[in-house]
């Protein structure tokens, strides 16, 4: 990984799901559907529809746009809609947090193999996403280790108004870490991290992953199937 010729690499900024792990298909979809059980709401997001869903960023943001869609389900009254949206997701992210502790969430291939040599050059590391600050915490210190995880500042959640593909968590590191956006290097896996990539002015690397293997990736300045092997 380079920023560029004339420009040693500062920075790789993560996105978290579907780049470190491929957490969307395998985790959160299933953890939105614990969730829905265990609240008594007659709802399984399949993977086609969570696919969909995906569109949309940010998980109370996805529970609204598909219950805005299909209709909403009794036990979601519209007195005190926004709150109950907040705690069921709070409820999935403790569902979330549980599977990942238990292991059923592995890293991608490739990505503790970039993480080492990134530490071992001096390159900083952050974890910038949509996702709840605590899940995307908790993946780290849990699938990397401790002293991995150290490395990292993570930039997550409601950190910033604006989700992707608004800039934002990408702006809001290169001024909170300081950076050269010339030097730094976001590594994405879907179209609405490419725009938020593009928006802040970064190179962006892309690498698929089970839901977004046919989106478009135009502004990214390489695609890749996988970030290679731990090897």
């Amino acid at each position: 990984l380079q920023a560029s010729s004339s420009a040693s690499l500062e920075a790789i900024l993560f996105d978290c799901d579907g780049v470190l792990a491929d957490t969307e298909r395998d985790g959160h979809r299933i953890s939105f559907n614990i969730a829905f059980q265990e609240n008594g709401i007659d709802e399984s997001w399949d993977e086609q529809r969570y696919g969909k869903l995906l569109e949309v960023g940010g998980g109370k943001e996805r529970m609204t746009a598909h219950w805005n869609e299909v209709g909403w389900p009794n036990q979601i009254p519209e007195e005190g809609r926004s709150d109950k949206i907040m705690s069921l997701h709070l409820q999935k992210t403790d569902i979330f947090m549980k599977l990942i502790d238990e292991g059923k969430i592995p890293l991608r291939p490739g990505v503790l193999r970039i993480v080492d040599e990134a530490i071992a050059a001096g390159v900083r590391l952050a974890v910038c996403s949509t996702s709840n600050e605590k899940a995307v915490s908790n993946l780290v210190s849990t699938l990397m280790g401790e002293e991995r995880a150290s490395k990292f500042q993570i930039f997550a959640g409601d950190m910033v108004k604006k989700k992707k593909p608004a800039p934002d968590v990408y702006l809001m590191a290169v001024d909170q870490m300081g950076l050269d956006k010339e030097r730094c290097v976001i590594i994405e896996d879907s179209h609405i991290g490419v725009g938020a990539a593009v928006a802040a002015g970064i190179s962006c690397l892309v690498t698929k992953s089970s839901y977004t293997a046919n989106e478009d990736f135009t502004g990214a300045k390489m695609i890749v199937e996988e970030l290679g092997d731990d090897g």
